[in-house]
């Protein structure tokens, strides 16, 4: 009986009524249900939040937050995939700019956010400065490798690799992540760990096997819902924008405001509750994820398919994803944070979609 009764909960039947909703076909030029898609886009971010910290709990940390950030890419990869397949030419800068504006998010949004909050309620957090540098010293080195340099190589014109450096480009980004992946999870694993809590230990044991993964599918389900309405609303967004006279560009960072919605949610949330180490474990491990998975993989489908691709980011962007990582380390080299860390990160998270605006 509390089997099918948890099937009615919200978390888990929102869910299943958004998907019959995006598979009826009726979204198309309706605005009424365009409006009511995105109430439920809302409410399944949320379900997803409460899923994805059903399985951290059963799984422990750090493979809960992993899960979470590794499921999220692998769903973002496949819809940048199947439109640059089905766009072209017309899509060959879109994994560049959804990357871009994830990271860019991620950095200054989800983490500028766990610091403000976090320092306005507790004063100062503390964490493992140790996790901080294995993940940001992974970052740079990716970020550099498939953002940066593809606009100042020579052996082909425009923000371009050949062949041999696409296939280089993708071997790196995957040596790199592989061995952030094995720090956090195997040789330096105490460094992304908070202390014992015991709660934590109750609350694991709590959990039955039925509900893990029922958590877990739904997890999943959401996850791809969600991917799924952003890509459907995306035109109905830009339309909007743009006859407010916005650039095109904007409609990539609400795109990818929403795709990370779910992790934003669970790292501001651990942020409040004395808990950023895991704030930092998710968000930073998203924004390697997001880079060291999605390009490699984008670059081997477009290596395999003859797909263009344009990974070099310009001037201005380049600027401003320097001060993003550089303000980053600043904040969290030391171990203990305060709420300034977090203002100057919102300051540069504003500066960023201003700047967009108006370049």
């Amino acid at each position: 009986m509390q089997k099918i009764v948890k099937l009615y909960e919200w978390t888990t039947s929102l869910p299943i009524i958004t998907c019959l909703l995006y598979f009826s076909g009726l979204l198309d030029n309706n605005i009424v249900l365009q409006i009511l898609a995105g109430i439920l886009l809302l409410f399944c971010v949320m379900s997803a939040v409460h899923h994805s910290e059903i399985v951290a709990h059963r799984v422990g940390e750090p493979y809960g937050t992993i899960i979470l950030a590794v499921s999220i890419t692998i769903i973002e990869v496949a819809i940048i995939i199947s439109l640059m397949m089905t766009g072209g030419k017309e899509y060959a800068s879109f994994a560049r700019d959804t990357v871009y504006a994830a990271v860019m998010l991620i950095l200054n949004g989800i983490i500028g956010l766990s610091l403000f909050l976090g320092g306005r309620k507790y004063h100062t957090q503390t964490f493992s400065p140790h996790s901080v540098k294995i993940a940001l010293v992974a970052l740079v080195s990716i970020v550099t490798f498939t953002m940066i340099l593809p606009t100042f190589t020579s052996s082909i014109i425009g923000p371009y690799y050949t062949e041999r450096q696409l296939l280089f480009e993708i071997i790196a980004c995957l040596i790199i992540y592989i061995a952030f992946i094995a720090a956090q999870t195997i040789r330096y694993r105490e460094y992304f760990i908070t202390e014992a809590n015991p709660d934590v230990e109750v609350t694991h044991n709590n959990i039955s096997n039925s509900s893990f993964i029922i958590s877990l599918i739904f997890l999943m389900i959401c996850l791809v819902i969600v991917v799924l309405l952003a890509k459907s609303l995306s035109n109905p967004i830009e339309n909007l924008l743009t006859s407010y006279g916005l650039p095109r560009s904007l409609v990539g960072i609400v795109i990818a405001a929403v795709i990370l919605l779910p992790e934003g949610i669970a790292a501001v949330s651990s942020a409040r509750k004395n808990k950023l180490q895991n704030s930092l474990n998710l968000a930073l491990g998203s924004a390697l994820a997001s880079i060291g998975l999605t390009i490699p993989a984008v670059s081997l489908a477009s290596y395999i398919f003859d797909l263009p691709l344009i990974l070099g980011l310009e001037l201005l962007p380049i600027i401003l994803l320097a001060i993003s990582i550089f303000t980053v380390m600043l904040s969290l080299i030391g171990g203990r944070s305060n709420i300034v860390y977090g203002v100057v990160l919102l300051v540069n998270l504003f500066a960023y979609v201003f700047l967009t605006i108006n370049p």
